[in-house]
């Protein structure tokens, strides 16, 4: 048997146990697809990041959650380019490697080490489902929903269900029943459900998020989401602020719900032609060792 060392960085928090979990295997190049599948259902963390040479990027990046693969994980990045930069495998600029394309990198080390990544360009896509199965699902009423703003699916590199609310207290009392998503979500099966709200907890916070993430991921719950904050960026400059501007930042929480506090920062340049990139702190947890 293997014996692989999986190192624990919580993203969106300066404090371990806080944030978004994620795994990280560096040196993952002698691993097959199968043993990182394997890897990651064993570790059980929402994604498990695997760092790989790459032939036109500084590094690749591949993401598994304990049940499949996904294109790119936010959170995961953030964790694992922390992971490099403090052990000095890492400069301060750099491009990787993912399955949604190749994404610029950049690092600021001042009081806390800040990592900061582009994303793919946004795209939307419009939800043609069941707003009463919708609610249902996740055990509230379609008067929970916004009445202003419109459900949809939308991508900065991995496809969510963008679900506007109309208060804070309708986000907090959800309770999903993630095996009905895929029934739901016909136009995109394998995508999660990503609810928000303009109501917050911390006042410097511009909106409140929690991600429900598909059953084929093997999780329910995702703490703290970065592609999908990506997500609710370009929704924010498409949908609510629908006006030129030449740059915006946006703050969002989420977390709070399970004990998991994270803010994820959210830079949206070019109202004609969006372009999205994310930024957060990490912090390291622990490390297990896999048996595979």
């Amino acid at each position: 048997m293997k014996q692989i060392k999986v190192n624990q960085y919580d993203a969106f928090s300066r404090k371990p146990h806080k944030g978004n979990p994620a795994g990280v295997v560096f040196k993952a190049d002698s691993l097959t697809d199968h043993e990182m599948q394997l890897i990651a259902t064993k570790a059980k963390f929402s994604e498990t990041a695997f760092i790989l040479p790459s032939s036109s990027a500084e590094l690749h990046i591949r993401y598994f959650t304990p049940g499949q693969e996904v294109d790119l994980c936010g959170h995961a990045t953030i964790a694992s380019l922390y992971a490099l930069y403090t052990n000095n495998m890492l400069s301060k600029k750099l491009t990787i490697e993912t399955k949604a394309g190749i994404l610029p990198i950049k690092i600021e080390d001042n009081d806390q080490v800040l990592i900061t990544m582009n994303q793919a360009k946004p795209s939307f896509h419009p939800f043609n489902g069941s707003k009463d199965e919708l609610a249902s699902a996740l055990g509230i009423t379609v008067h929970d929903f916004s009445s202003d703003l419109p459900i949809v699916y939308g991508s900065t590199g991995s496809w969510t269900l963008i679900v506007p609310l109309k208060s804070l207290t309708a986000c907090q009392k959800i309770q999903p029943l993630s095996e009905r998503f895929p029934q739901l979500l016909t136009d995109f099966p394998r995508a999660s459900i990503h609810p928000f709200c303009f109501e917050t907890v911390h006042k410097d916070a511009h909106m409140h998020g929690r991600h429900f993430s598909s059953p084929y991921s093997g999780i329910v719950e995702d703490p703290v989401t970065g592609t999908a904050s990506g997500v609710m960026g370009a929704y924010y400059a498409t949908y609510v602020h629908d006006s030129a501007f030449s740059s915006m930042n946006l703050l969002v929480e989420q977390g709070l719900e399970i004990e998991r506090d994270g803010l994820v920062y959210v830079k949206v340049e070019n109202s004609r032609d969006l372009c999205i990139s994310i930024a957060g702190e990490a912090v390291y947890a622990e490390t297990k060792t896999i048996l595979i």
